[in-house]
């Protein structure tokens, strides 16, 4: 037999054992799910039994943070490996495809590793899509119903109704199901399965048996206070725009309906991330899967005087994280350290040997801490929210920085729901400068888009150029 040949045989099985070797990966993002879920303790009422098993399985971390509070940057950002200030991409109206190319992302890195890339649901901002990155993707469904005519459906743009229909009435039940597809196959290459569930994003029409869990009595509206925004900067109550859903939601004395809609349609996503692990524990990937499970960030019900996330407070900010890497982390593990999600990225590249793009990473890998969740760490987290307004997270203290110069700074150890602004305290100058040290060097502008592409149910920004042709 000639040398060569016996050359190619050998690094045939040489790659075909890499392959072999290399872990699959099942990617679960979730929308609008903040941190209500019940392992985090941030609200007793919630009701994720299925999440908090997942949780208990591996890494969960209690402070963990998006990299913008809004989804397309946040997803743009955290798939790409870029913030929202290097690459100008700040806003649901953003077409990210113009400033990011192909392979720059995370799905590339994943193919060109040997991977076969496979999808279902919301992964980016569904308004941008790139279904070329992915081997196969399930085409988008429309079968979502609507409360009844007649039937009230919320408070102006908060939309929330008990349906009477089935769980597969809806189509996150399709998407789980091409999860469970997939897991029930043979694959000859190892796989990065992505499935995007869209529930609890608005509106939150689910099916009654969800709002039954949480009986309407014994609703506890979050912990609030009357006077919250009186020491924040202009910059943040414009943010947050008072005299708009909360005051409509206060006045029409249904903040208790709202925060059961809310809780119902997490309780109908944690039912089908049951379906989903159900279905994984029956296949032959089980004992060779990293699996990484995110929100893409947080929603506030009320705190601070409003609603929804396109804030740099807590309740936006921060949302679940959790990791299952088999040979590396172990069950029931606990992080306290500060991280974002920019790391999510540079942490799969560690973990599978992927190939790095172009343009460096922007996030740090976190395998260490994945490996021992108590190890050193002294960087915070980061999320950005329109130009020049960022939020800085240590493990003790937020502070935040607007375009305008405005400031807040909170301790977060004997102040949690961001009560007391402590920036204009010279006592906590130094703690503010270090964390000023953070702030990022790069800002590009905005940039710019086409209206009517936000989604978020009525919070639509006007554009501000024409987009590039999409790549």
């Amino acid at each position: 037999m000639p040398n060569y040949f016996i050359a190619a045989l050998a690094l045939l099985f040489a790659v075909s054992a890499t392959a072999a070797d290399k872990p699959n990966v099942l990617f679960i993002a979730v929308d609008d799910l903040n941190h209500w879920v019940h392992y985090l303790g941030r609200n007793a009422q919630s009701a994720t039994p299925n999440i908090d098993k997942l949780a208990a399985r591996g890494v969960r971390f209690s402070r963990s943070y998006c990299a913008a509070p809004v989804c397309n940057p946040s997803r743009a950002a955290l798939m790409s490996g870029l913030r929202p200030g290097t690459t100008g991409v700040y806003e649901n109206n953003n077409d990210w495809r113009t400033v990011l190319p192909e392979e720059q992302m995370l799905t590339s890195a994943f193919r060109k590793g040997g991977y076969v890339a496979l999808g279902a649901g919301k992964i980016y901002h569904e308004s941008f899509a790139r279904k070329s990155e992915w081997d196969d993707y399930l085409a988008k469904s429309v079968r979502n119903p609507t409360p009844e005519p007649g039937q009230s459906d919320g408070v102006g743009g908060i939309k929330f109704a008990p349906l009477d229909c089935k769980d597969e009435a809806l189509d996150d039940w399709e998407i789980t199901n091409y999860g469970i597809d997939q897991l029930g196959k043979t694959h000859d290459k190892p796989m990065f399965l992505t499935i995007g569930l869209h529930k609890p994003h608005m509106p939150w029409f689910v099916p009654k048996k969800y709002y039954d869990l949480f009986p309407l009595d014994k609703i506890e509206l979050p912990p609030h206070s009357e006077h919250d925004l009186d020491d924040i900067p202009a910059e943040g109550v414009n943010m947050a725009k008072p005299q708009g859903d909360h005051a409509a939601m206060v006045a029409s004395g249904r903040w208790k309906e709202a925060v059961q809609g809310y809780l119902a349609a997490c309780a109908y996503t944690d039912m089908n991330i049951g379906r989903l692990m159900e279905a994984f524990d029956k296949s032959a990937y089980k004992d060779n899967t990293i699996i990484v499970f995110w929100g893409d960030h947080g929603w506030h019900l009320g705190e601070k005087e409003h609603w929804r996330k396109f804030t740099l407070w807590e309740e936006a900010a921060r949302a679940p994280l959790i990791w299952i890497a088999p040979g590396l982390t172990k069950p029931n593990s606990l992080c306290e350290r500060t991280v974002d999600f920019m790391s999510i990225y540079p942490t799969l590249v560690d973990l599978c040997a992927l190939p790095t793009p172009a343009r460096p990473l922007e996030g740090t890998s976190i395998k260490a801490l994945l490996a021992n969740p108590a190890a050193p760490w002294d960087k915070p987290a980061m999320t950005t929210y329109l130009f020049g307004n960022h939020g800085i997270r240590s493990e003790g203290w937020r502070y935040i920085h607007y375009k305008n110069g405005g400031e807040e700074l909170y301790n977060e150890a004997v102040d949690p729901y961001e009560w007391k602004n402590l920036a204009d305290d010279d006592k906590y100058a130094a703690i503010k400068s270090e964390l000023a040290k953070q702030l990022p060097a790069s800002n590009l502008p905005d940039i710019g888009g086409k209206k009517g592409t936000d989604e978020e149910g009525g919070r639509k920004k006007k554009g501000k150029g024409k987009n590039k042709k999409a790549q």
